[in-house]
């Protein structure tokens, strides 16, 4: 036993990071920028990096964030082609900070994550691993795990499609796994959905006129300008050698899409009222007349994703695009079946139904014994500190977990927040200094009352969307209620009362000795202010 305790006391603690999306690879960068730390490990699942970006390649898929936001504030791009980019520059994006910062050695590929098990004894997890090509399992010990497979997940397929779609003569797929060995030439084509896949890829797959396109639409959407530019060979010189110059036009950025969350909050109804006509005057003034009228939504901006429209709009004069508004029965032998006994027949169906927010597969079990699921459900739905640590879950992060996505702004930039914070309680376990830190359950009621409480004077209250845990009456758990400088403010600094630490007997001398020599420092300032000011008098 005592040999055991030897070797552990000798052991160099290890970081697992799930997924090798852009909150994964974020969370590698940082570990090497900030702390100087190489033992971690990146599971990924795929055979390849780069999370949504690898996954969504269907027509037209872009950012409806502008690019120059939409990358890592410690990585600036000065080549970004235009305003808003599409789905293969972001993937080279984040592809070369892979390998930029040799992340392809800490990677393993075609390896999923099944289990992290705390195990008290050690205090540590037990990462169930499997190797995806031969299906062999290990199990490997990390001091310190962080989920970063991020907020969108398997693609998710409206209840009334969950059985049927085997009964369809034709060809189906989710937008999310596009199809791109199947020809559109001359077919019927179903597409369900109209939310911010579909508006990007029905204009694209529909620029063929012999392909008939029939939008089968639920709820009507919101919709502002794109306004997309390319920049000049000129602007990007100025970006790479000008200093400062691409760095305050990244905020500039950022202030001005911050202004629109005042939009998201009941209570600034000038604010709503000016929105909502002028993103009406937009449908109004793009769309057919005949579609108007089912085309303008009743809810407020900004309760379901507001679209920023790659010429969706435009795409409905087309005569080989139409929309059906009729609820659906579901799916037959030659099509979809609608309510009033109508068969809508087709050769293909596509679904642009969004993603299911919660992992599929994995599961992660705390000091308690409860599993992170099982918490949820006490909670009534996905729950987390600052969107990022749970109660009974030591030394765990979750990325772009509950609460944490705004609807206006750059994931990336909240993303970076919550690694900054990970990284400020991450440090002293690397340095030895604490064994692990738990947040407290009070910390965690608190901080999710405020939340609940602020996300109940918002729009997402308006009407049924993915914000919600079962997308009607839920708890709202995918949006945070407020500006992302507001997220930043609060992940800036770990508010160490709200963390159990243990183990943390030298940390704790340290943090003691630490604020005795602030205060000296203060002190000493202070003293010497008031000197100054009696000489001069």
């Amino acid at each position: 036993m005592a040999n055991e305790i030897s070797k552990d006391s000798k052991r160099v603690p290890h970081i697992v990071i799930i997924g090798a999306g852009l909150a994964g690879i974020s969370a590698g960068i940082q570990l090497k920028r900030q702390l100087g730390f190489e033992n971690f490990t990146i599971y990924e699942k795929a055979g390849s990096v780069g999370g949504t970006w690898r996954d969504n390649t269907y027509p037209g898929c872009g950012c409806d964030v502008p690019a120059h936001w939409y990358s890592l504030s410690t990585d600036l791009n000065p080549d970004w082609e235009s305003y808003y980019v599409g789905q293969p520059q972001l993937r080279a994006y984040w592809e070369g900070l892979w390998k930029k910062y040799s992340l392809d050695s800490k990677t393993k590929l075609a390896t999923s994550v099944s289990l992290a098990e705390w195990d008290r004894e050690k205090q540590r997890y037990k990462v169930t691993v499997k190797d995806e090509k031969n299906g062999e399992e290990s199990v490997i010990e990390a001091e310190v795990v962080i989920n970063a497979i991020g907020g969108f997940f398997e693609p998710l397929y409206p209840k009334e499609f969950e059985s049927g779609l085997e009964r369809f003569k034709g060809v189906t797929w989710h937008a999310a796994r596009w199809r791109h060995d199947v020809e559109l030439k001359g077919k019927r084509v179903g597409v369900i959905g109209n939310g911010c896949s579909a508006a990007q890829f029905v204009p694209e797959i529909s620029k063929d006129p012999s392909v008939q396109v029939i939008n089968f639409c639920r709820t009507p959407q919101w919709f502002v300008p794109r306004g997309n530019y390319k920049y000049s060979a000129l602007t990007k010189w100025i970006f790479r050698h000008v200093p400062f110059v691409m760095r305050w036009y990244r905020n500039l950025i950022m202030a001005r899409s911050d202004l629109v969350s005042l939009i998201f909050r009941k209570d600034n109804k000038f604010w709503i009222s000016l929105a909502k006509k002028e993103m009406t005057r937009y449908i109004r003034h793009m769309a057919p007349k005949e579609y108007l009228d089912k085309l303008t939504p009743s809810y407020s901006p900004g309760c379901k994703r507001i679209i920023v429209d790659p010429n969706y709009l435009k795409s409905l004069h087309r005569p080989n695009v139409s929309l059906n508004w009729d609820v659906i029965e579901g799916v037959v032998e030659e099509g979809i079946k609608l309510k009033t006994g109508e068969v809508v027949p087709l050769d293909i169906i596509i679904f642009g139904t969004g993603y299911a927010l919660e992992p599929q597969g994995i599961e992660t079990k705390g000091s308690n014994g409860n599993t992170m699921r099982e918490y949820f459900e006490e909670q009534g739905g996905a729950t987390a500190y600052l969107g990022s640590s749970m109660p009974g879950f030591p030394n765990f992060y979750t990325l772009l977990g509950p609460n944490v996505a705004t609807g206006h702004a750059s994931v990336i930039f909240s993303q970076e927040a919550q690694i900054n914070l990970a990284l400020q309680l991450i440090k002293p376990v690397v340095e030895g200094k604490v064994r692990y830190f738990e947040v407290t359950s009070e910390a965690t009621d608190k901080y999710n009352v405020w939340l609940q409480n602020r996300l109940q004077n918002s729009v997402w209250t308006d009407c049924m969307s993915y914000y919600r845990s079962d997308r009607k009456f839920g708890k709202i758990i995918a949006t945070f209620p407020g500006p992302v400088a507001l997220f930043w403010w609060l992940c800036r600094t770990p508010k160490w009362d709200r963390y159990r630490a243990v183990g943390a007997e030298t940390w704790v001398e340290e943090q003691r000795s630490q604020r005795v020599f602030r205060r000296l420092v203060f002190i000493f300032v202070l003293s010497v202010s008031a000197s100054a000011v009696y000489i001069r008098a």
